[in-house]
């Protein structure tokens, strides 16, 4: 059976690059009715964001990408709670059992102790740089025993083990790639336990991927130096090899790696931009110290994404969407994205483009994925989104949309199922969730805001006011109202003034919402009602004649 896994570092919130890794597990699982396993690896204390584990849960979920193992998803705050066989699934939880085959290693002269700090390695850094070699761990004759350590660490040096790498080439053998031979002189000892007792990522995974009988790894092409290492280990403690196929890149419209540091690259460019900034306010904004902030200033750490986003609304910065939650947050359906990524360096071998899940899962083939750079079009998904949108069904589309307004805490969220799907309804065409709530804001808010441009454009003209004191005198008078019979009006109103729809309907429009952008001037009128309609009315008249 194959078993795949998808394990991310909750490091930061899920970004789009780590979807598409758990989306290719999960299809090639489901397409030959295997079995996904997720898996947190959370041994690098320092870097750990409090928030992220039970984000990454949260957003696999919206995305649809479910797993046979791993945290219970219904509990994603407790690590704790799991479903399957093969727990612990959070690295930080399973030490006793990667100490286990540490001593294996050591027992059998595969591994030794080391005591260098920080200082002396970066030394044989800089010699190896100016000899212009690559650098390479030096071994040591003799191999220091567990008193000698023990002894170290009572001296306060920081205590590793090393895994000694056998001198010898190691050929990697890729669905992607093919076969890659990496020489003895590439690749260097390297560290499998931190100073702090924490196995590195090289040697957690390497021991999980076999008791968790994973038997294929998709990857992204990044983490195609570390897999030599992960074969080397392998052979030593008498584990399996599962299949490898490693990713390609997936790229921004600016042709750099689409990259998860660049929302706070965003952010602090604008903090940056503005000299004269209150940086204690924005400290306070963002829910950090003044020290905090600093830090992230020069470059010596980055925020949790909350604390981010909470800066960047204060500035009214626009950040780039990459995590997950950005585009949830941004109004796209989990559809349109899965279909969307899911078509980043791999292609079903037709001309099909829009696809929903079941499809995807009947074509997913590893040997169809491509070695060529991806690019991340956002344009492309919004087009994708756009056709989502008309797809999806409407019960399931009322709920995605209650899910968006709830998330980002709008006004329409009080609104009652039928009036939702009346929203969505004559929005028929629209390109994002965000996009139909801008558009039908205006129907839950007690004070409208004007855009002067629409203000300049078309309610200053000339004449435009008496036409919209006649509209209002027939809106007045109408009896029954609704989309036909306000229809019928403006179509007499122009008629009698000898001018075109839009010299009644946008002014009309502008007066009511505040803005040139709405639904259809009927159903607009329609929701908002007769009473607020012409109150409306009443109050662009009075505006236009204060300006």
């Amino acid at each position: 059976m194959i078993v795949t896994r998808f394990a991310p570092s909750p490091t930061g919130y899920l970004h789009i690059g780590g979807a598409r890794t758990a989306l290719f597990c999960w299809l090639l699982a489901r397409r030959h009715n295997g079995k996904m396993i997720l898996r947190l690896e959370d041994t690098d204390l320092k870097r750990n964001t409090p928030t992220a584990a039970a984000q990454v849960i949260n957003d696999l979920r919206w995305l649809g990408i479910d797993w046979d193992e791993g945290p219970d998803p219904n509990h994603p705050d407790d690590p704790t709670k799991s479903i399957g066989t093969h727990g612990p699934y959070f690295q930080s939880q399973r030490c006793i059992i990667y100490d286990k085959y540490l001593q294996q290693l050591l027992d059998a002269g595969k591994a030794y102790y080391c005591f260098d700090t920080p200082e002396q390695i970066q030394v044989l850094r800089d010699r190896a740089a100016v000899e212009k070699k690559t650098f390479l761990y030096p071994r040591p004759q003799n191999f220091p025993d567990a008193k000698e350590a023990q002894k170290a660490h009572a001296q306060g040096c920081p205590v590793v083990i090393r895994f000694a790498l056998p001198n010898k080439p190691i050929t990697v053998n890729d669905v992607v790639r093919g076969r890659i031979t990496f020489s003895a002189e590439e690749i260097s000892d390297f560290i499998i336990r931190k100073s702090d007792g924490f196995p590195t990522y090289h040697f957690a995974c390497v021991v999980d991927d076999e008791l968790m009988e994973v038997t294929h790894i998709i990857r992204g092409q990044e983490h195609l130096m570390n897999t030599p290492l992960h074969l080397a280990l392998q052979q030593a403690l008498g584990f399996r090899t599962p299949t490898y196929a490693h990713m390609s890149v997936t790229v921004s419209e600016g042709g750099g790696k689409l990259s998860k540091r660049e929302r706070a690259k965003t952010l602090l460019k604008a903090i940056k931009d503005n000299p004269h900034l209150d940086l204690d306010a924005l400290a306070a904004v963002g829910s950090l110290s003044r020290v905090e902030l600093d830090d992230f200033l020069v470059g010596n750490s980055s925020p949790d994404q909350p604390h981010i986003s909470a800066m960047a609304e204060h500035l009214h910065v626009h950040l780039p969407e990459i995590n997950v939650i950005d585009f949830f947050q941004s109004g796209y359906l989990p559809e349109a994205l899965v279909n969307f990524i899911a078509l980043l360096g791999w292609s079903p071998g037709d001309n099909r483009e829009i696809m929903p899940l079941a499809d995807l899962i009947a074509a997913f083939d590893l040997q169809r994925l491509t070695k060529t750079n991806s690019l991340f079009d956002r344009q492309k998904l919004v087009a994708f989104n756009t056709e989502h949108l008309r797809l999806v069904p409407p019960d399931k589309l009322l709920q995605h949309f209650k899910n968006y307004l709830k998330v980002n805490n709008s006004p329409i969220t009080a609104a009652d199922d039928a009036t939702l799907a009346q929203l969505l309804k004559i929005s028929e065409g629209a390109r994002t969730f965000e996009q139909i709530e801008q558009k039908c804001l205006f129907l839950f808010t007690d004070k409208i805001e004007y855009d002067l441009q629409a203000v300049k454009k078309i309610l200053q003209k000339p004449g435009t006011p008496e036409l919209l004191t006649q509209t209002r005198a027939a809106l007045a008078n109408l009896e029954t109202w609704d989309e036909p019979s306000l229809h019928r009006v403006i179509e007499l109103l122009c008629e009698k003034n000898h001018v075109s729809l839009g010299k009644i309907a946008q002014p009309l429009r502008v007066a009511v919402t505040g803005t040139t952008i709405s639904p259809g001037i009927g159903d607009s009128l329609v929701l908002l009602g007769k009473e607020k309609t012409l109150k409306r009315i009443d109050d662009t008249l009075e505006y236009l004649k204060r300006i």
